[in-house]
């Protein structure tokens, strides 16, 4: 059973950079299967941008998508957490902040994601019935 995020992370996800659109976002979105991405500029993570990112923000305020950028959609600042972090620890920020996916950096730069499914790979049923109730 992992023991840090590191044993369960998905390494080297897909990610977005800030300055790229969010047409291509939404383009790689729809093609992985996937509801959010990573932004980084210049290796490191500066967001996270969501399809609902997308549909709320950019959409639904009328916005010429094909103008608009990662940068001026995606949320600043999110959670993260370091990869040598305990699971435990990890499972409990995500439910505290209700995600289903948790960027994962080394000095602020993008290394992997632990997402549900990550947790549940790692048979920890327990633990991923507690954190898809949290959420």
């Amino acid at each position: 059973m992992a023991r840090t995020i590191r044993d369960a992370m998905t390494e080297n996800p897909r990610s977005i950079g800030a300055s790229d659109s969010i047409v291509d976002a939404a383009r790689i979105m729809r093609d992985d299967g996937i509801g959010s991405l990573p932004v980084v500029d210049e290796g490191r993570l500066v967001g996270v941008i969501t399809d609902r990112d997308i549909a709320t923000r950019a959409v639904g305020e009328g916005t010429d998508v094909r103008l608009a950028l990662v940068r001026d959609f995606c949320s600043a600042d999110p959670v993260v957490v370091d990869s040598n972090t305990a699971l435990d620890e990890a499972l409990q920020l995500m439910a505290r902040n209700s995600l289903r996916r948790l960027p994962v950096v080394e000095n602020a730069r993008l290394v992997g994601i632990l997402a549900q499914a990550d947790v549940a790979l790692e048979g920890r049923a327990a633990e991923t019935g507690e954190l898809v109730e949290a959420i």
